[in-house]
């Protein structure tokens, strides 16, 4: 089963993962460039998501469920890219769901305030591999969240 995990936010973690094994991962930088309209992230966002779809047979997908957000900013970026994700799965009939944050940190970590280098760290140490960063590291660990629910 392939899952993709994502890490809404501008700097936009993403990973694959085939039975619970790493694909592919990475970070999708979704910052407004210059001289762009404020709708290009989510169509950078849009572009990103369907390659990835396209490129893979994505069983599922998963994203970091957030319920509160540090400031008003955040909380339309993080909207915005999880629109994207759902109007995207909906065209391509791939299921997805949102984990919540502290489900995502105790499986990690085995607590739910997990720390962002304690996330590093874990996912390290999982699949032996050194993420770009936490939001990369969180994206695999939505993407192993999912795929534990969908094997039990």
């Amino acid at each position: 089963m392939v899952i993709l995990g994502i890490d809404p936010g501008t700097k936009c973690g993403w990973a694959l993962l085939r039975d619970g094994e790493r694909v592919a991962s990475g970070v999708w930088d979704l910052r407004s460039r210059r001289h762009e309209g404020g709708g290009m992230r989510y169509l950078r966002a849009r572009r990103y998501l369907e390659e990835v779809l396209g490129d893979h047979q994505v069983d599922a997908a998963a994203y970091e469920e957030v319920r509160r957000h540090a400031g008003t900013s955040a909380a339309h970026v993080y909207g915005g890219i999880v629109g994207q994700l759902t109007a995207v799965c909906e065209d391509q009939k791939t299921p997805y769901r949102g984990i919540p944050v502290g489900t995502v940190k105790k499986l990690a970590a085995g607590k739910g305030n997990a720390s962002k280098p304690a996330m590093v760290a874990a996912a390290r140490e999982r699949w032996s591999h050194e993420p770009e960063d936490d939001n990369e590291a969180d994206a695999l660990w939505v993407a192993a969240a999912l795929h534990e629910e969908l094997a039990a």
